[in-house]
């Protein structure tokens, strides 16, 4: 069947086309009908004049061809005429063919019968066939039956006929205002949605299917039910949109009323009978129960409303499809609705792209305001509403007017977003409000199990409120981290219902001013249960000395401020004995309060703080979870944790004058510890069996903490820059993380290679290590960059052959022959990782070799041109050279075979260019996908371009190797002599291409660099300490690419 799109937007000369028997209607029914239209302004086909016949005449053929609808009156003798019947056969195929909307009455007939041809009317045609062939006979029934199967209204079913009539010139209104509208046009991401949505409808199976979507208010749903609804309601027999429900539940009516209103409501418009009135609940059920459907039940937010428009999918007939929007994920687990597509944020283009077409109707900023346009998508947290809303407003303003709305937004809320994502928040019950009003200013982005923590002995539900809070959108849990994380715009919906709660009620204290007449006057209330003090634009505070005291009920605290901030602490100020979170920067005291209570105490964080001191003797802190010290410069000792037996997170980096540590403390529950940068620490206890991650780098270690041994779950151990360190003998064998770059070590212990879990070795900068021995099968990454004394490496390297790096840059030592042939063997590995090494020539592994930045292979063989090793002998230019590190630099490589449609491009990372002291083999391995059109030429021919992206390199020489199947692991080896090959140098001008970045991840990310600085697993210190992100998109792919797109389709 052609698509009905062809259809929607042409010109048509009638409206309507009526097909009837002329005797047995004309004068009565027909005439009645032409009189509604005309009152109603609907043009109808007038076929007067027109000389009946045996054959339909051209100008009636054409009538029904320039109708956008065909409505058939079935009456008794309408089989009786040859006439008839064949435009009845020329209307159904204009429907197929055109997408014409055909209607039906059975005027004194009973559908079965028109589509069976029994009774009377089977009479009057088996009549009219017996003087016609039996293709005619055929062709005339099969359209019969094809045109009783349509829906339409039966004269036997009205007991006033004017009204029937009034009702079908109202459905024919109805269907010519039908016509898909072009508002939906343009919209960013929609198409996917709509493809991700019709898969899961599954249209073509014949089950009623009831379908979900869900997602937080703002983000896009019903825009998308309008949109299936306007593009998939022509398919269906009747369709129906169903908004504004949420307001249904305020009616006033009890459960039974409510569900009665709710049906006659629904079949009033669905039925396009208004007024409808009905007397129990099985009124849908008995009108919708043959018909196919599509229903949209949009704004979906109590059970009730469910239940009362569609309880059972025997409501509705075969292939329906029941679609419902809602943010509350609850309710259709208790209806049994499991299939539900999550309509997700967009990412960082997209949200652009959606604010640029409100702001300024384009698909990119103006000239100077991209920076502006990207800061308020980020401030808009990428969310649809508020990215319209805001991009509306700015429509046509100037830059300093978007300035402007850029302070607003950090502030203040938008009316129009604040109205809609309010909605989620009044719609929960008060211990769920004060969960999310308190994960709103305290624990967005924090540990799930450390907020649950902090209410163990509230009466709050904790558990069930965050599953609430998870099912109506309003917080998301990652299932990696754990971490509860809330939009930023609801978060600010949070800050706005605190500010309008009365004072004396109010049980969270956020406003700077609010707070310091709360310290200083001691007005502090036993509603209190949290305060959020940002101290940044305040420059001295005096607290009274019981301001705190007159807060018992205060749990949770949060003090930011500048160290220039002053801030007058009385020594006997007192804590509230019930304090759960402790989290004040820059704590100007030398220890904390001698009547301070810690017992309740879950997480201590009081960073660059003045203690030299916490407490002293040994303190009840059995719900202690994180302790968080880090830059207290002054704090030399670190008290007893005995009684800690649930702390899991010790963070004491910068703390330069600490220690001591007491030796006797055995924390079971501990299993991550920092002490980055603790310069004065010597010897470092084991203070749990249990730890993961465990981080001494810059501390004046000797060897790694004696017991470290029986440490089993040890997956990080980071000793870099511990210069004094001079050896590391015994490791647990659960070590998958091992850095001791800038450190003395002369040798690595022979038994790392029964670290069979070790997949990062980092030795950068040991300036005194000078061979490497057997190492694991399991490593993937290996440094050995700047290790100047290196000589020897053991040969073969056996490492996991999908080593993804392997840096042994400034290693001018290296053995010529057993050290370089084990490295370069290890690079032909079937995982094609990056190798980086001193040399000035191509090896001769590499068969295929040529002077300069050019480099063409052509093969005589069978075997195609797909995979190979490539090596190039790079050097940093006279400009870059000596410079110092600190940048990324990129190798870009172009490549493409002879008749392909488009070059393929990639960009690989090589390192810090200015500290390579001289020419470097960089070697690492091309995939070669072909677009070429004949598939005679395909990879016969491939000619390979080298350049850098900053023009930091030179290219001295390049070589390639290919790899097939005949490729001997063993000696490293190819057995194909079928290879011819020629060089060309290539001027820079003639490289014209760009690089491929690798993709940015959307994750939100938190914006201190100490927690950057800090992050908790090995891949993420990986990743941030020797910058791998700018060259590895995931642990198996080092090399990130694209084929360069057809310039004339780019944006089609």
């Amino acid at each position: 069947m052609a698509s009905s799109s062809s259809s929607l937007y042409r010109t048509w000369q009638y409206r309507v086309f009526t097909s009837f028997h002329g005797p047995d209607v004309r004068k009565t029914f027909l005439s009645h009908l032409r009189k509604q239209f005309n009152c109603n302004g609907i043009t109808m086909f007038d076929d007067q004049g027109i000389e009946r016949s045996q054959t339909i005449a051209n100008a009636l053929t054409r009538a029904i061809k320039e109708s956008r609808i065909s409505i058939v009156v079935l009456s008794k003798n309408y089989a009786s005429s040859g006439w008839c019947l064949n435009e009845l056969v020329e209307i159904l195929e204009c429907k197929e063919d055109m997408g014409q909307i055909v209607m039906t009455v059975f005027y004194g007939v009973d559908p079965s019968d028109v589509r069976k041809q029994t009774g009377d009317f089977g009479m009057a045609f088996n009549e009219t066939c017996t003087r016609k062939t039996e293709q005619d006979r055929q062709r005339w029934s099969q359209a019969l039956n094809d045109v009783g199967n349509i829906a339409g209204e039966h004269l036997q079913n009205w007991d006033n006929e004017a009204i029937m009539i009034e009702k079908i010139a109202r459905d024919v209104l109805d269907k010519l205002n039908a016509t898909p509208s072009r508002d939906f046009d343009g919209m960013v991401g929609l198409e996917a949605h709509l493809r991700e949505m019709e898969s899961l409808l599954d249209l073509d199976n014949d089950e009623v299917k009831m379908v979900a979507i869900s997602g937080p208010a703002g983000i896009g749903k019903t825009t998308l039910a309008r949109a299936l609804h306007d593009q998939l309601s022509n398919k269906f027999q009747l369709n129906c949109f169903v908004d504004n429900l949420r307001v249904s539940c305020h009616s006033g009516f009890d459960e039974y009323g409510l569900k009665l209103r709710l049906q006659e409501q629904f079949l009033s418009k669905v039925l396009n009978q208004s007024g409808m009135k009905i007397r129990h609940l099985g009124a849908i059920k008995e009108n919708l129960s043959d018909q196919k459907v599509l229903i949209i039940l949009d704004d979906v937010n109590n059970l009730k409303q469910l239940e009362g428009l569609a309880n059972e999918t025997t409501w509705f007939g075969p292939g329906s499809r029941i679609v419902v929007t809602t943010d509350n994920r609850e309710l259709l687990q208790q209806h049994g609705i499991n299939n539900t597509y999550h309509v997700g944020f967009p990412s960082r283009q997209e949200a652009l792209l959606i604010l640029c077409r409100y702001a300024f109707r384009l698909t990119s900023p103006h000239h100077g305001f991209k920076v502006l346009a990207e800061r308020i998508s980020e401030l808009c947290g990428k969310l649809p509403l508020a990215l319209r809303v805001v991009g509306l407003s700015l429509r046509g303003k100037k830059e300093e007017e978007w300035e402007d709305v850029v302070s607003r937004l950090e502030t203040i809320l938008d009316r129009d977003i604040e109205d809609v994502l309010r909605v989620g928040y009044e719609g929960l019950d008060e211990n769920e409000q004060t969960l999310f009003l308190h994960i709103a200013v305290f624990f967005n982005n924090e540990d799930g199990d450390i907020m649950k923590a902090m209410f163990d002995d509230n009466n709050l539900d904790v558990k069930r409120g965050l599953k609430i809070l998870v099912n109506r959108s309003l917080i998301n849990i990652c299932s990696l981290t754990g971490k509860i994380v809330m939009h930023k715009l609801l978060q600010q919906v949070a800050r706005q219902a605190i500010r309008k709660q009365e004072p004396w009620k109010r049980q969270i204290l956020m406003d700077p001013h609010e707070i310091c007449d709360v310290l200083e006057n001691e007005t502090g209330t036993r509603a209190v249960s949290g305060i959020l003090f940002d101290r940044y634009n305040i420059d001295e505070v005096s607290i009274s000395e019981n301001a705190l005291k007159r807060m018992p009920n205060l749990q949770f605290l949060r003090v930011y401020q500048r160290r220039d901030n002053k801030m007058h602490i009385p020594e006997k100020m007192e804590f509230p004995r019930r304090l759960r979170l402790l989290h004040w920067e820059s704590y100007p005291r030398k220890s904390l309060p001698p009547t301070f209570h810690p017992e309740y105490l879950v997480e201590l964080k009081m960073r660059e703080s003045q203690f030299e001191y916490l407490w002293q003797g040994t303190q009840p802190l059995r719900n202690l979870k994180k302790m968080d010290l880090l830059g207290s410069k002054n704090l030399k000792e670190l008290p007893d944790l005995s009684n800690a037996t649930n702390l899991e997170i010790l963070e004491l980096a910068k703390c330069i004058n600490l220690q001591i540590i007491p030796t006797h403390m055995n924390l079971v529950s501990l299993v991550r510890v920092s002490m980055v940068g603790c310069f004065r620490l010597i010897d470092i206890p084991v203070m749990s069996t249990n730890i993961e991650e465990l981080y001494i780098t810059e501390t004046a270690v000797e060897n790694e903490p004696r017991t470290i041994r029986l440490c089993s779950r040890l997956k990080v151990l980071n000793l870099s820059r511990s210069i004094k360190l001079n050896a590391i003998t015994h490791l647990p064998k659960s070590v998958t993380y091992l850095d001791v770059s800038y450190s003395g070590i002369e040798k690595i212990p022979e038994c790392i290679k029964a670290l069979h879990r070790l997949q990062f070795l980092k030795l950068s900068s040991c300036k005194r290590l000078t061979s490497l021995p057997e190492l694991p099968c399991s490593l993937q990454f290996l440094f050995a960059d700047d290790c100047e004394s290196l000589v020897t490496v053991f040969s073969p390297l056996n490492i996991t052959p999908y080593a993804c790096r392997l840096d042994f840059t400034n290693c001018f030592k290296l053995d010529q022959q057993q050290a370089r042939r084990a490295i370069i063997q290890q690079s032909f590995s079937p995982g094609g990782g990056v190798t980086l090494l001193p040399g000035r020539q191509v090896p001769e592994e590499f068969d295929h070799r040529a002077k300069g930045n050019s480099l063409t292979v052509r093969s005589n063989g069978n075997d195609p041109l797909s995979r190979f090793n490539v090596c190039v002998v790079i050097c940093p230019t006279r400009q870059e050279h000596g410079l110092g590190g600190g940048h990324s630099h990129q190798l870009l490589c172009r490549h493409v075979a002879k008749g392909d449609l488009y070059p393929t491009e990639i960009s690989i990372f090589v390192g810090d260019v200015p500290k390579f002291r001289r020419e470097h083999l960089f070697i690492f391995t091309i995939h070669h996908r072909s677009t070429c059109i004949d598939s005679s030429d395909v990879n016969r021919e491939i000619v390979f371009e080298f350049s850098s992206e900053l023009q930091e390199l030179d290219i001295i020489e390049c070589g390639a190797q290919i790899l097939t199947d005949k490729w001997d692991y063993e000696f490293g080896m190819y057995q194909d002599d079928d290879v011819e090959f020629e060089s060309s140098e290539a001027s820079e001008d003639d490289i014209g291409y760009e690089s491929s970045g690798v993709s940015e991840d959307d994750t939100e990310q938190d914006d201190s660099v100490e927690d950057e600085y800090l992050r908790t697993d090995c891949w993420s210190w990986l990743f941030l300490c020797f910058d791998l992100s700018q060259f590895v998109k995931n642990v198996g792919s080092l090399i990130s690419g694209r084929r360069r797109s057809n310039p004339d389709t780019m944006y089609n």
